[in-house]
C-alpha cells in the first residue's frame, strides 16, 4: 500500500470513529432524557362534602286484625283515610301521598302452624307512601306518629319494609367543583413529595376519577349524606 493511500484510510478512519462517538454521545442523551422522563409520583387527591337530602320517601305502615273479611276492610279504608289526613294537616300534597293495595293474610289457609290457635283469622297491613322534596317536613311528622296511634292505628316500628329513604339526586350540581378540589389536593401532595424529593413537579402523566360515593353520614342522621371522590394523578418530576 502506497504512503498515500495509507494516509487516507487512516483519515476516513478517524472520520467514522469520529461519527460513531458523535452518535453514541448523541444516542446517550436522548436515552437519558427519555430515563429523565420516566421519573414520576402517583398521588391520591380526596374530596368530601356533607350535603342535605333533596328527596325523602316516607312509607306509614300499619296493620289490623279481624275475623270478618268485609269488616276488616272497611277498618283499613277508615285508617287509610285517617293517615291520609294526616298527612295533608301536616303540610303534605295530595300527589305526594300514595295508597298501596292491602296485603291480607288469612292465618288458617297456611300451610303451617295451627292456624285455629290465632285469636284472629285475617291480618291486613297497609303502607301509605309519602314522595317528597319537603324532607324537614318528613322528620317533623315522624315525631307526631304518635297522634295517630292515639287514634287507634297501629303503626309499625321502623323495620326493613317501614323504613325511611333519604335520597340526594342533584351530584351533577356539585361534581365539577369537587373534582378540582380533588385534583388540587392531589397536586399539593405531589408537591409536597417533589420537594422533599430535590425535585421540581412536571406535568401530568395520567389522571383518573374513582366513582362518588353517597352515604349517610352516620346511622342516626340518615338525612345528611356525605359525598366523596378520590382522584389518581400521575405527575413527571424533573431536575
Amino acid at each position: 500500500m502506497t504512503t498515500s493511500s495509507a494516509r487516507g484510510a487512516f483519515i476516513l478512519g478517524a472520520f467514522i470513529c469520529a461519527g460513531l462517538i458523535g452518535l453514541g454521545l448523541v444516542g446517550s442523551g436522548g436515552f437519558l432524557q427519555a430515563k429523565a422522563l420516566e421519573r414520576t409520583v402517583t398521588v391520591k387527591g380526596l374530596s368530601e362534602r356533607e350535603v342535605p337530602a333533596d328527596i325523602a320517601i316516607w312509607p306509614v305502615r300499619f296493620s289490623e286484625a279481624d275475623n270478618d273479611l268485609v269488616g276488616l276492610y272497611a277498618r283499613i279504608e277508615q285508617r287509610n283515610a285517617l293517615v291520609k289526613s294526616f298527612l295533608l294537616e301536616h303540610g303534605f300534597d295530595e300527589g305526594e301521598i300514595s295508597v298501596s293495595a292491602p296485603a291480607i293474610v288469612d292465618r288458617q289457609a297456611q300451610s303451617y302452624g295451627d292456624g285455629g290457635d290465632v285469636p284472629f283469622r285475617y291480618v291486613a297491613t297497609s303502607t301509605i307512601t309519602v314522595y317528597t322534596v319537603k324532607t324537614d317536613q318528613v322528620r317533623a311528622g315522624q315525631t307526631r306518629l304518635v297522634d295517630l296511634g292515639k287514634q287507634g292505628v297501629a303503626i309499625a316500628g321502623d323495620d326493613y319494609q317501614a323504613r325511611t329513604q333519604f335520597l340526594f339526586t342533584r351530584l351533577n350540581d356539585i361534581k365539577p367543583a369537587m373534582i378540582e378540589e380533588a385534583t388540587r389536593n392531589a397536586r399539593e401532595v405531589a408537591g409536597k413529595f417533589a420537594a422533599d424529593s430535590d425535585s421540581a413537579l412536571g406535568k401530568i402523566k395520567t389522571a383518573s376519577q374513582g366513582q362518588f360515593s353517597i352515604d349517610d353520614r352516620d346511622s342516626n342522621t340518615p338525612h345528611i349524606k356525605k359525598v366523596r371522590v378520590v382522584a389518581t394523578v400521575e405527575y413527571y418530576l424533573t431536575d
